[in-house]
Protein backbone atom coordinates (compact mmCIF):
# COMPACT_ATOMS: atom_id res chain seq x y z
CA UNK A 1 0.00 0.00 0.00
CA UNK A 2 1.55 3.48 -1.27
CA UNK A 3 -0.02 6.25 0.80
CA UNK A 4 0.39 9.70 -0.28
CA UNK A 5 0.07 13.49 0.77
CA UNK A 6 -1.61 16.03 -1.95
CA UNK A 7 -2.29 18.87 0.78
CA UNK A 8 -4.60 19.92 3.15
CA UNK A 9 -6.54 17.00 4.54
CA UNK A 10 -6.12 15.16 0.86
CA UNK A 11 -4.79 11.66 0.38
CA UNK A 12 -3.63 9.21 -2.25
CA UNK A 13 -4.07 5.87 -1.40
CA UNK A 14 -2.67 2.78 -3.83
CA UNK A 15 -3.82 -0.26 -2.88
CA UNK A 16 -3.79 -3.63 -4.26
CA UNK A 17 -6.48 -5.90 -2.54
CA UNK A 18 -6.90 -9.96 -2.64
CA UNK A 19 -9.13 -10.01 -4.77
CA UNK A 20 -8.14 -7.63 -7.55
CA UNK A 21 -5.58 -8.34 -10.24
CA UNK A 22 -5.07 -4.03 -10.57
CA UNK A 23 -4.01 -1.75 -8.30
CA UNK A 24 -6.87 0.60 -6.75
CA UNK A 25 -6.52 4.08 -6.27
CA UNK A 26 -8.43 6.08 -3.60
CA UNK A 27 -8.10 9.86 -3.27
CA UNK A 28 -10.08 11.31 0.30
CA UNK A 29 -10.93 15.02 0.11
CA UNK A 30 -9.69 15.41 -3.57
CA UNK A 31 -10.92 19.55 -2.93
CA UNK A 32 -9.77 22.67 -4.78
CA UNK A 33 -7.06 24.77 -2.69
CA UNK A 34 -7.81 28.21 -2.35
CA UNK A 35 -3.72 28.76 -2.43
CA UNK A 36 -0.80 26.59 -3.99
CA UNK A 37 -0.87 23.78 -6.34
CA UNK A 38 -3.18 20.50 -6.57
CA UNK A 39 -2.25 17.55 -8.94
CA UNK A 40 -3.85 18.56 -12.56
CA UNK A 41 -5.23 15.14 -12.79
CA UNK A 42 -6.63 12.40 -10.88
CA UNK A 43 -8.03 9.37 -12.02
CA UNK A 44 -9.11 7.09 -8.73
CA UNK A 45 -10.94 3.80 -8.91
CA UNK A 46 -12.86 5.55 -5.97
CA UNK A 47 -13.38 9.58 -4.50
CA UNK A 48 -13.89 9.73 -1.02
CA UNK A 49 -15.74 13.16 0.40
CA UNK A 50 -15.80 14.02 4.08
CA UNK A 51 -17.31 17.31 3.50
CA UNK A 52 -19.32 17.17 0.44
CA UNK A 53 -18.55 17.11 -3.09
CA UNK A 54 -18.60 20.97 -3.16
CA UNK A 55 -15.69 22.40 -4.59
CA UNK A 56 -14.21 18.78 -5.99
CA UNK A 57 -11.83 18.76 -8.21
CA UNK A 58 -12.32 17.39 -11.77
CA UNK A 59 -11.60 13.46 -11.65
CA UNK A 60 -11.13 11.46 -14.60
CA UNK A 61 -12.35 8.20 -15.33
CA UNK A 62 -15.65 6.75 -13.78
CA UNK A 63 -14.58 6.39 -9.93
CA UNK A 64 -16.99 5.16 -7.33
CA UNK A 65 -17.65 8.38 -5.23
CA UNK A 66 -18.78 8.30 -1.58
CA UNK A 67 -19.97 11.23 0.16
CA UNK A 68 -22.25 10.28 2.66
CA UNK A 69 -22.73 7.10 6.04
CA UNK A 70 -23.24 3.82 4.89
CA UNK A 71 -20.68 0.88 4.46
CA UNK A 72 -20.05 -0.37 0.83
CA UNK A 73 -17.25 -3.02 -0.37
CA UNK A 74 -15.81 -1.47 -4.06
CA UNK A 75 -12.58 -2.97 -5.94
CA UNK A 76 -12.00 -5.13 -2.84
CA UNK A 77 -11.78 -2.00 -0.93
CA UNK A 78 -14.20 -2.38 2.27
CA UNK A 79 -15.67 1.13 3.34
CA UNK A 80 -17.05 2.26 6.14
CA UNK A 81 -18.65 6.22 5.88
CA UNK A 82 -19.58 7.21 9.76
CA UNK A 83 -21.43 10.17 10.65
CA UNK A 84 -19.33 13.07 11.93
CA UNK A 85 -20.00 15.99 14.41
CA UNK A 86 -22.89 18.14 11.48
CA UNK A 87 -24.71 16.60 8.48
CA UNK A 88 -21.76 17.39 5.92
CA UNK A 89 -19.10 15.72 8.04
CA UNK A 90 -18.39 11.90 7.38
CA UNK A 91 -15.40 9.90 8.95
CA UNK A 92 -14.16 6.83 6.71
CA UNK A 93 -12.91 3.89 8.11
CA UNK A 94 -11.19 1.62 4.52
CA UNK A 95 -10.20 -1.81 5.06
CA UNK A 96 -7.53 -3.27 2.68
CA UNK A 97 -4.82 -5.62 2.53
CA UNK A 98 -5.56 -6.70 5.85
CA UNK A 99 -4.93 -2.86 6.79
CA UNK A 100 -7.36 -0.38 8.44
CA UNK A 101 -7.18 3.02 7.93
CA UNK A 102 -9.07 5.84 9.45
CA UNK A 103 -9.46 9.13 7.65
CA UNK A 104 -11.15 12.00 10.04
CA UNK A 105 -11.73 14.52 7.56
CA UNK A 106 -11.83 18.55 8.52
CA UNK A 107 -12.83 18.75 12.20
CA UNK A 108 -11.54 20.72 15.72
CA UNK A 109 -13.94 18.45 18.34
CA UNK A 110 -13.34 15.30 19.98
CA UNK A 111 -14.84 12.34 18.63
CA UNK A 112 -17.77 10.79 20.03
CA UNK A 113 -17.79 7.03 22.05
CA UNK A 114 -19.99 6.08 18.92
CA UNK A 115 -17.31 7.37 16.56
CA UNK A 116 -14.74 5.53 17.92
CA UNK A 117 -16.83 2.56 18.14
CA UNK A 118 -17.29 2.83 14.52
CA UNK A 119 -13.71 3.17 13.35
CA UNK A 120 -12.78 0.41 15.23
CA UNK A 121 -9.43 -0.38 16.45
CA UNK A 122 -7.84 0.98 13.30
CA UNK A 123 -3.99 0.47 12.42
CA UNK A 124 -3.36 3.95 10.57
CA UNK A 125 -5.47 6.90 12.03
CA UNK A 126 -4.77 10.25 9.44
CA UNK A 127 -6.25 13.36 11.68
CA UNK A 128 -5.91 17.26 10.98
CA UNK A 129 -3.59 18.88 13.23
CA UNK A 130 -3.38 22.34 11.81
CA UNK A 131 -5.35 24.51 14.44
CA UNK A 132 -8.45 26.51 13.66
CA UNK A 133 -10.79 24.81 11.44
CA UNK A 134 -8.49 21.54 12.53
CA UNK A 135 -7.52 20.17 16.06
CA UNK A 136 -4.47 22.09 17.71
CA UNK A 137 -1.09 19.87 19.01
CA UNK A 138 -2.76 18.67 22.28
CA UNK A 139 -6.22 18.03 20.74
CA UNK A 140 -4.74 15.67 18.36
CA UNK A 141 -3.17 13.84 21.02
CA UNK A 142 -6.36 13.61 22.70
CA UNK A 143 -7.76 11.56 19.97
CA UNK A 144 -4.58 9.68 19.06
CA UNK A 145 -4.82 8.29 22.98
CA UNK A 146 -8.64 7.71 22.46
CA UNK A 147 -8.26 5.97 19.01
CA UNK A 148 -4.48 4.37 19.95
CA UNK A 149 -3.31 2.86 16.59
CA UNK A 150 -0.32 1.49 15.25
CA UNK A 151 0.09 4.31 12.98
CA UNK A 152 -0.86 8.41 12.67
CA UNK A 153 -0.46 10.27 9.94
CA UNK A 154 -0.99 13.59 10.74
CA UNK A 155 -3.10 15.96 7.69
CA UNK A 156 -3.88 19.56 7.24
CA UNK A 157 -1.07 21.07 8.65
CA UNK A 158 1.26 24.63 7.20
CA UNK A 159 2.01 23.97 3.39
CA UNK A 160 1.60 26.11 0.40
CA UNK A 161 -2.17 25.51 0.93
CA UNK A 162 -2.58 26.07 3.99
CA UNK A 163 0.01 28.76 4.76
CA UNK A 164 -1.88 30.14 7.87
CA UNK A 165 -1.93 26.58 10.01
CA UNK A 166 0.18 25.06 12.35
CA UNK A 167 3.54 23.75 11.74
CA UNK A 168 3.61 19.83 11.95
CA UNK A 169 6.71 20.30 14.45
CA UNK A 170 3.67 21.31 17.05
CA UNK A 171 1.91 18.26 17.22
CA UNK A 172 5.21 15.97 17.04
CA UNK A 173 6.52 17.70 20.08
CA UNK A 174 3.26 17.00 22.07
CA UNK A 175 3.53 13.37 21.13
CA UNK A 176 6.36 12.96 21.83
CA UNK A 177 8.27 12.12 18.33
CA UNK A 178 10.03 15.18 17.44
CA UNK A 179 12.51 13.73 15.12
CA UNK A 180 10.30 12.53 12.82
CA UNK A 181 11.88 13.12 9.31
CA UNK A 182 9.11 13.43 6.53
CA UNK A 183 8.83 11.12 3.55
CA UNK A 184 7.42 11.47 0.04
CA UNK A 185 5.36 8.53 -0.12
CA UNK A 186 5.38 5.26 2.53
CA UNK A 187 4.63 2.24 1.79
CA UNK A 188 3.12 0.21 4.26
CA UNK A 189 2.24 -3.53 4.51
CA UNK A 190 0.74 -5.37 7.23
CA UNK A 191 3.87 -7.15 8.56
CA UNK A 192 5.81 -4.04 8.88
CA UNK A 193 2.91 -2.25 11.13
CA UNK A 194 4.58 -1.38 14.97
CA UNK A 195 3.24 -3.99 17.29
CA UNK A 196 3.85 -2.08 20.67
CA UNK A 197 4.45 1.63 20.63
CA UNK A 198 2.52 4.08 18.24
CA UNK A 199 4.57 5.46 15.28
CA UNK A 200 4.28 8.90 13.33
CA UNK A 201 4.45 9.20 9.76
CA UNK A 202 4.94 12.70 8.46
CA UNK A 203 4.36 13.01 4.55
CA UNK A 204 5.74 15.97 2.46
CA UNK A 205 3.29 17.35 0.11
CA UNK A 206 2.93 15.98 -3.38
Amino acid sequence: MHISWLGSTALKIQTKPSTTANDVVVVIDPYKPKTGSFPRSLTPNIALFTRGKEEMVTLSGDPYILDHPGEVETDGVLITAIQGHDAEHIIYRLDTEEISIAHIGLTNKQLTDEQIDGIGGVDILCLPVGGENSYDADQAVKVVNAVEPRVVIPLNFKSENDPKALSVTDFLKSIGHAAVTPEKKVILKKKDLPQEETSIIVLVKE
